[in-house]
């Protein structure tokens, strides 16, 4: 009786989506834009794959550095702030994640963010540069990215792990009581 060669091994579940988590990092263009600190977003991506690929340890230290750069002082969005959400999504919904309670927190501090239309309505009557009035934009993109994301964060929130479930809840919650940005 002959023998099929050999095929290529099949990989767990698991291992597949370890495999196929942040394929789409690499298609933005992290050096255009700009981070909640005005600088360049390039170390946007390695803080994402640290959170992905690293120990617990590893993982609560890039989502603290991550915090920083694309929702700085816990309430000012960037430029990159929008385009990283569905990475923190993708990450939330990951089963072998560490630090889904950080991550989102940080989703949180994401969807609250109105620093930029609170300085823009207060000065609605002055003109701002160009480059200042596009700030509310920001805020309100990466609001709407967070809310994209509900679907991933029921399912986290009727998770049977409280350390997960709590942190979702609460989120939802918030969600369901922000609302959003009026038109300036």
């Amino acid at each position: 009786m002959l023998k099929a060669p050999p095929g290529p091994a099949r990989r767990s579940d698991e291992e597949q989506d370890v495999g196929s988590l942040l394929r789409g990092v690499s298609g933005v263009r992290w050096t255009e834009l700009r981070d909640a600190t005005g600088a360049t977003a390039s170390g946007v991506p390695p803080l994402l794959s640290r959170i992905a690929y690293g120990d617990e340890d590893t993982a609560r230290i890039a989502i603290d550095d991550l915090g920083d750069a694309i929702c700085a002082l816990g309430f000012v969005v960037g430029e990159a702030t929008a385009p990283t959400v569905p990475f923190l999504l993708e990450l939330v919904g990951s089963p072998h994640v560490a630090c889904k309670a950080e991550l989102l927190d940080l989703l949180g501090r994401i969807c609250r963010a109105d620093q930029w239309r609170s300085a823009a309505a207060t000065a609605l009557n002055r003109k701002p540069d160009a480059s200042y009035r596009q700030r509310p934009c920001w805020e309100a993109a990466a609001r709407t990215a967070v809310y994209a994301g509900r679907a991933v964060i029921e399912g986290i929130a009727s998770s049977i792990r409280p350390e997960e479930a709590t942190p979702a809840r609460k989120l939802l919650q918030e969600m369901d009581c922000i609302s959003p940005f009026p038109e300036l």
